[in-house]
């Protein structure tokens, strides 16, 4: 079973949450609730900025845990990468 790391913010550098999951579209949809997350939920993160997929779950959770140890400048050089102006990214996966 596949997996996704994610970043999770609600402006251009807004906080960003990073998280895990096998079913991206499922986890998106509980954050953007309030139900996803205590962090997202206080800060209001609901804009999907970052994903990254994996073949395998335990892949997507061992770069997880290492990307929670970077620098928020690191962070935010991955997201710019792809998503320079940090554009939600959920509609694009929700079809």
């Amino acid at each position: 079973m596949g997996g996704f790391v994610y970043f999770m913010s609600n402006k251009k550098d807004g906080p960003i949450y990073t998280g895990v999951c096998s079913d991206l579209a499922a986890r998106i949809y509980q954050h953007r609730e309030g139900g996803g997350s205590a962090f997202c939920k206080r800060y209001g993160l609901t804009r999907l900025v970052y994903c990254e997929q994996f073949d395998d779950i335990e892949d997507a959770i061992v770069a997880e845990k290492r990307i929670k140890k970077w620098r928020r400048a690191w962070k935010v050089a991955l997201i710019e990468k792809e998503n320079p102006d940090w554009v939600d990214r959920f509609p694009s996966i929700n079809q």
